[in-house]
């Protein structure tokens, strides 16, 4: 409790100075789209472009939106009217050229969770809130402070997303039949209850995903520019088609089987809000706010090193925020960058925001004239295009080459990993963070030294004396320290315990601190503690070296006057001539 009592206190004047500047350059701060700047040298060439490529993009965001919604727990049509929303909105709005906004695979196990326990009208809620979130972060400019998330938090939790969305996928995968039971949301439990219904395997949905995942996979062999998704769906949708048609095999199920779909668009419709649901859902809003932001801020990064562009990152969070509280009023899921729509959009020659409105549009062209034919895909089709989002998304390369970092990285990678597939991802990000910070602030620690100077300094080791060829001798009568990092809180006790253990034998104690960047509330306490134990032992504290940003912290805290300011010395020579100067007087 202490410590994270302390933490928290040493932060707070950081995280308020830093919230207190940004809001204090708001006014210097223009909400700036990408799309207006680039319109001013827009021309038909560049339209064709942008044309070409997201028609592209648009058919491959059309499998991967039915999918992700029916994987998140709604029907396949909010899956594509988040696209078409978000994706036109983050595109007008946003402040990156390139992204392309939508659905992904990391929102499934979030959204499907939200979805089981609080059903529909939550979800509505929760993503209003987050995307309200995510406007105020890019209002308050902390668009980079996104940027701080150790690496392996993220790679630990998208591998963790990315296998559970792989089992989430078994049941169609096999085609398992639990009859009247449901799918329980705990992951222990749903694995007991897969396991249990092993008997119940449908060889057909088998074949049918499997069948699938190697069209998925080959394609791109043959053909560059058609996604293997797309060629997937409509192959395998035809073959089942003609099986159930002709060969009266009628077991493989379809998403007509289970959905009713609409080819419109929904009017818009204001959830019930009250703050019984805000309280509930707020947890659960910040994941989503979050996981939005450092996905749609990487894939903006990424798309930059291809393009050689910068995008606004501020900007772009508050488009999000936009496309996420419009896009649920009309039914949506969460929304934000997507980054392998982005690189589609990207290597097929989108370079401006148009191709990303284009891309919404193709989508709403197919949602009200061919979604009528989504009834007849096979769920095992789409479990088998989850399966490759998966493997895609799990960065097993990556994870492995963690894995041979050092032991902290590894601590937090794994932990969050693991608390992600077992537990959610709330948990996961939470304790990811401050695991990080735990092993972040131990490595601080470990950087700071201290040491006792015995004797004399030699002069050709020093940068902060001034020009003397002998060696400074140190009187018997004194001892000299010094803390060479910064000193917080956990370097503070550690200092303490070894004064104490140097005994009280000198008179002076000449304290270094010319290698202290900066010093935190506990560190002052401790040198008070010092100083006023100093003085029931008659023994005088004496400070070398401290910069100007130390010295005016300890000022400000009302260290100097207990000290005494004659005792605080721009460096050694004149430290040691003041504790002469102190022995002197003594024996006077």
């Amino acid at each position: 409790m202490y410590f994270c009592t302390t933490f928290l206190f040493d932060t707070r004047h950081l995280i308020k100075t830093y919230v207190h500047g940004s809001i204090q350059d708001m006014k210097k701060i223009e909400f700036r789209p990408k799309l207006f700047t680039t319109l001013k040298t827009y021309n038909r060439e560049t339209f064709m472009s942008d044309l070409m490529a997201d028609i592209i993009v648009g058919i491959v965001a059309l499998p991967l939106a039915i999918a992700f919604g029916i994987a998140s727990g709604v029907t396949p049509e909010k899956g594509i009217i988040t696209a078409i929303i978000a994706g036109f909105l983050i595109s007008l709005l946003g402040g990156s050229r390139v992204q392309i906004g939508g659905p992904t695979g990391a929102f499934i196990v979030i959204v499907y969770g939200i979805v089981q326990e609080y059903g529909e009208p939550g979800l509505i809620v929760a993503t209003l809130m987050a995307g309200v979130m995510l406007i105020v972060l890019g209002v308050c400019r902390l668009g980079a402070v996104i940027k701080f998330i150790p690496y392996p938090i993220i790679v630990g939790f998208t591998s963790g997303i990315a296998v559970t969305i792989f089992t989430t996928q078994i049941p169609d995968l096999l085609g398992l039949n639990f009859g009247q039971e449901k799918v329980p949301g705990e992951f222990i439990d749903k694995r007991v209850l897969y396991f249990g219904h092993l008997r119940t395997i449908n060889g057909w949905n088998t074949l049918t995903a499997l069948i699938s995942i190697a069209i998925i996979v080959y394609t791109p062999r043959f053909l560059k520019k058609i996604p293997g998704s797309l060629v997937a769906i409509i192959l395998v949708t035809v073959g089942v088609y003609l099986l159930k048609t002709f060969a009266g095999i009628h077991s493989i199920d379809t998403i007509g089987d289970r959905f009713t779909i609409q080819a419109q668009l929904p009017d818009a419709a204001l959830p019930s809000i009250n703050w019984e649901a805000i309280n509930r859902l707020f947890p659960v809003a910040i994941t989503i706010a979050l996981l939005g932001a450092i996905e749609s801020l990487l894939s903006a990064t990424v798309a930059d090193g291809v393009t050689g562009d910068r995008h606004d990152s501020n900007t772009e969070l508050i488009a999000q925020g936009i496309a996420n509280v419009v896009t649920p009023l009309f039914g949506g899921i969460p929304a934000t960058g997507a980054i392998a729509r982005t690189m589609t959009n990207i290597n097929n020659g989108g370079r401006t925001p148009v191709a990303g409105i284009i891309h919404a549009i193709v989508l709403l062209l197919i949602l009200l004239l061919l979604m009528p034919l989504a009834q007849y895909i096979p769920m095992a089709c789409l479990a088998g295009v989850l399966v490759i989002v998966s493997y895609n998304m799990s960065e097993w390369r990556t994870f492995r080459t963690l894995l041979k970092n050092p032991k902290p990285d590894v601590v937090v990678l794994l932990t969050t990993f693991f608390l992600t597939v077992i537990f959610d991802l709330t948990i996961a990000i939470e304790i990811g963070i401050v695991i990080a910070c735990i092993l972040f602030m131990k490595r601080i620690m470990e950087t700071t030294e201290i040491s006792v100077i015995r004797n004399e300094i030699d002069p050709n080791n020093e940068s902060d004396i001034q020009s003397h060829d002998e060696h400074l001798i140190i009187p018997d009568q004194v001892k000299v320290y010094e803390i060479n990092g910064p000193y917080f809180f956990g370097i503070a006790n550690k200092f303490e315990e070894q004064m104490i253990r140097m005994g009280n034998r000198s008179r002076i104690r000449i304290i270094r601190m010319r290698k202290v960047p900066f010093i935190d509330s506990t560190g002052i306490h401790n040198l008070t503690n010092l100083c006023k134990r100093a003085n029931k032992e008659k023994t005088t504290i004496v400070l070398s070296g401290v910069n100007e940003h130390v010295y005016q912290v300890l000022e400000n805290s009302g260290f100097c006057e207990i000290v005494g300011k004659e005792n605080i010395c721009p460096h050694i020579n004149a430290a040691l001539e003041r504790a002469n100067e102190i022995l002197n007087s003594k024996y006077d």
